[in-house]
């Protein structure tokens, strides 16, 4: 598949959404203990649960953003740091609760041509 990154060791994965409280986080918590990716999740709004820092986008292989608007704050505050970096938009908007199954859904449609899934019986592990 294009743009599917391949599992020779464990890939880098960050998520990032506004405030890192639902979108981010059941993306990361999705991923938790999923041998071939070490994943993080961070929030760009000043009020996120964890913000993002220049040192996450200088630790990541591969970013994906929930939002255009994501992006665009990403190219704004940390241009140089995102020069060799794939970001992904997912468009997925802020309209789930936290670990909801259509919110997980949604993930598993936009990552599906970027990632490996993890099995859905693994999903919500937190």
């Amino acid at each position: 598949m294009p743009g599917l990154i391949e599992t020779d060791g464990p890939k880098k994965i960050l998520f990032v959404c506004a405030r890192n409280k639902i979108r981010s986080l059941t993306a990361e918590r999705m991923f938790a203990g999923v041998q071939s990716y070490q994943v993080r999740s961070r929030g760009v709004a000043n009020d996120a649960r964890v913000r993002l820092t220049a040192g996450d986008l200088g630790w990541a292989d591969l970013i994906f953003v929930m939002e255009k608007k994501h992006k665009d704050r990403l190219a704004e505050k940390f241009r140089e740091k995102l020069a060799e970096k794939k970001i992904v938009c997912l468009f997925i908007e802020d309209v789930y609760e936290p670990m909801e199954a259509a919110l997980i859904a949604e993930l598993r449609r936009t990552l599906a041509p970027y990632l490996l899934l993890p099995p859905e019986s693994g999903c919500g592990g937190a």
